[in-house]
């Protein structure tokens, strides 16, 4: 219907005309008398008669006013949309929202604008302008409008992912001012601005929700990742996972620990008496041997590095990446030396001999100063808790074991074991500060024992909120890190599929055109091409194959044969010979194929025999679809044909279509290969005279046809490929 239809008229059969009704005027087609398949299945047909050719054209190239009640029933874009659609170019508004602004040439498009706007207004062409109206039609002044804004190119929307969407307000509303003049563009104004407050609203509360996870009352509230007790993991794995992460500052938290140890050190150095520096020194000497080891198999990694001794010491750059890798051995570090603090803290104290419950008159000026001491080990106490707090990575529950544990140990040393030197401290004080009686007592606020206990209750409470306070921020930022990570699989996943589906949609240059560029290029794709070879192979007794019945499920047996057809012509070209062609489409039961695509850059100046050897791959590519078919029809009892046809020259390749996008050729080329198919012969390649000497020259035998009447080209000598002879011959691109 469509290759006997008459250009501009729509051509349609009688049983269309039946469902149409009296919808259309029409008259007679005599598509018969154009067509053979129509004469031979005897089908009438019929012209459809344009209405709009009864009604007479507006003069001066007026635009037609809506009617008042339009205005109110249908939107502004809506009625610019079935304006435009009337010449058939692409949706006005699909691309504003990818676009940042308009193009440069606005300047040019002004004039047009303002002609546009006296239309509307005057309902005439100004005089001055008159003439330039008259020789330029309606559609010419709004496609060069248009162009400002650029149509929809293909794939546009993988170019601009990171970009914003631009308000498209001030086009649309010129454009419908010109067109239509109208208010309604006026009232559709507020609505745009109320989405965009809208999107902004929920934009802030998707924003304030995710800071709002930040917050610490969270912790406390039931949670579906964490346990509101000791802030496990809910997810199974997830909490061995959180144990098992790298921790580069590991090596810190000890360092903190060390600096607290000196303080401690110094602390106790200076308040202990001559006598006792012995039990410090110890203590303290044991202690820092520890440390040692444990600071040098933690910085060990960075001594290597400021040394540079690379090359026999590499084992020490192993033993720092163990620590910070290693659960266990970071555990084993932690309670070592939160360990080693606790007990400096209070280990001199306890070695003391201070006197038993007596009054301060009858003690010794060296017990005197043995008891001033003691205020200054229950700070020294305090910051042994504090270094507990130092390792943020250590789990809450294992901090909170050392801190109740260390404070129990305390109070029983204040209260039970060593409670004769706090009492004799307190009555150091009475005699110290007060004139009252022996018998006087002192209040609760200057008891050294209540308060030692106290100052210990405050900063145990205290870093037992900001303990768990920071394991829960740890924690969150694990699962955080976590979920972006998977998200960023997935989006990964995407994309990879997104890309596989592409280069299957597209050839693999092609697709990376539209997927890997970095600057916005607006401009179409499309490339030419000197030396392509272009092949049409088609399946012509599938039509009489097909048929609709119930036998075949109303054909649908039959499109599975032939996409089983389709399917082994595609696994063809995952073969490294077939590398370089590329399936262009399919149409109906035709196959069509090219070579000499896939030409990288700065491959264009090289010689024509390299690019000649693509015919060669074209031929055997022939030939390997003949043996595809040939197994289908052993397998399904059937004697299809493949009826092929061949050119070679120079093409023009690009992508079209706004919506669903189609990389395609074009050229006097891909005609007459078409042709070449179309008037062969079963089971024959048909190649033109040209190609022909092509081939002989790579070894290809071909037989000459004759003269051929090719529709738009007259009479063309063509020849046959002797496909046979090349087989056995086993010539070809090789």
């Amino acid at each position: 219907m469509e290759s006997a239809g008459l250009p501009g008229r729509v051509h349609i059969t009688e049983s269309t005309l039946s469902h149409l009704g009296s919808a259309y005027e029409v008259e007679v087609g005599n598509g018969h008398l154009r067509d053979p398949y129509l004469k031979e299945l005897n089908i009438k047909t019929y012209l459809v008669i344009d209405p709009r050719s009864k009604h007479p054209k507006p003069q001066n190239s007026q635009l037609a006013k809506p009617k008042a009640n339009d205005g109110l029933k249908v939107r502004a874009s809506v009625r610019v949309t079935r304006y435009l659609e009337t010449w058939g170019a692409p949706k006005p508004f699909a691309q504003l929202q990818h676009r940042d602004s308009l193009s440069s040439d606005a300047s040019t498009t002004s004039d047009t604008l303002k002609v546009s706007e006296q239309l509307g207004s005057q309902g005439s062409l100004p005089k001055s302008r008159a003439s330039d109206g008259l020789k330029m039609r309606d559609s010419v002044r709004m496609t060069r409008y248009l162009e400002s804004w650029g149509a929809p190119k293909p794939f546009f929307h993988l170019q601009h992912r990171g970009s914003g969407s631009s308000d498209p307000s001030s086009a649309h509303g010129r454009l419908n001012g010109e067109l239509h003049p109208s208010n309604d563009w006026d009232r559709s104004i507020p609505r745009n601005r109320s989405q965009k407050i809208k999107m902004n609203e929920e934009f802030e509360e998707k924003l304030g929700e995710a800071i709002e996870g930040f917050s610490s009352r969270k912790q406390w509230i039931k949670s579906e990742d964490f346990y509101r007790l000791f802030l496990c993991f809910s997810k199974k794995g997830l909490e061995k996972q959180y144990r098992g992460i790298n921790i580069p500052g590991f090596k810190h938290y000890i360092a903190c620990s060390m600096f607290i140890c000196v303080c401690i050190f110094v602390v106790q150095m200076l308040v202990t008496s001559r006598k006792d520096f012995q039990n410090l020194g110890i203590s303290y000497g044991v202690a820092l041997c520890i440390f040692v080891v444990i600071m040098f198999a933690c910085f060990a990694g960075d001594m290597l590095r400021i040394t540079e001794c690379n090359s026999c010491l590499d084992w020490l750059s192993a033993l720092s990446s163990t620590v910070e890798r290693s659960s266990l051995l970071r555990l084993l570090l932690t309670m070592i030396t939160m360990g080693i603090i606790l007990i400096l803290a209070i280990l001199n104290l306890c070695l003391e001999r201070g006197p038993s419950i007596q009054l301060a008159s009858e003690c010794c000026g060296e017990c005197k100063e043995n008891l001033a001491s003691i205020p200054y080990y229950i700070y020294c106490c305090i910051l042994g808790l504090i270094a507990c707090s130092m390792f943020l990575h250590v789990g809450f529950e294992l901090k909170l074991i050392c801190l109740i544990s260390a404070s129990m140990v305390y109070y029983i040393i204040i209260w039970k074991t060593h409670a004769c030197l706090f009492n004799a401290y307190k009555y150091e004080l009475l005699n110290i500060n007060c004139t009252q009686s022996s018998n006087s007592t002192l209040g609760l606020m200057k008891d050294p024992k209540l308060m030692s206990s106290a100052y210990l209750l405050i900063f145990f409470i205290t870093l037992f909120f900001l303990s768990r306070q920071m394991d829960y921020y740890c924690r969150l930022d694990f699962l955080w890190k976590d979920k972006f990570k998977k998200e960023d699989e997935e989006m990964e996943t995407m994309e990879n599929l997104n890309r596989l589906l592409l280069q299957n949609v597209l050839p693999a240059h092609v697709a990376a055109h539209f997927t890997y560029r970095t600057s916005k290029n607006e401009d179409l794709y499309y490339k030419d091409y000197e030396y392509v070879c272009v092949l049409f192979a088609s399946v012509p007794n599938f039509k009489e194959f097909y048929t609709e019945c119930d036998v075949n499920n109303e054909g649908l047996e039959c499109l599975r044969l032939l996409n089983e057809i389709i399917a082994d012509f595609d696994e063809l070209l995952s073969k490294p010979k077939f590398s370089s062609v590329e399936k262009i489409k399919t149409i109906g039961s035709t196959y069509m194929a090219a070579t000499g695509l896939s030409n990288t850059q700065g491959q264009e100046n090289q010689d024509s025999e390299k690019y000649h050897a693509q015919t060669g791959i074209m031929v055997e590519f022939g030939i390997a679809l003949i043996g595809k078919l040939d197994g289908i029809n052993r397998h399904s009892f059937n004697n299809f044909r493949l009826r092929m046809g061949m050119n070679y020259g120079p093409v023009v390749a690009g992508v079209i279509g706004a919506k669903k996008p189609q990389y395609d050729i074009w050229g006097n080329t891909v005609n007459v290969a078409s042709r070449m198919e179309s008037t062969g012969a079963l089971g024959r390649m048909q190649v033109t005279e040209e190609t022909s000497i092509i081939l002989q020259k790579l070894g290809y035998s071909c037989e000459c046809r004759g003269l051929v009447n090719v529709k738009g080209k007259g009479e063309l000598k063509t020849y046959f490929v002797c496909i046979d002879m090349s087989k056995s011959q086993g010539i070809g691109s090789n």
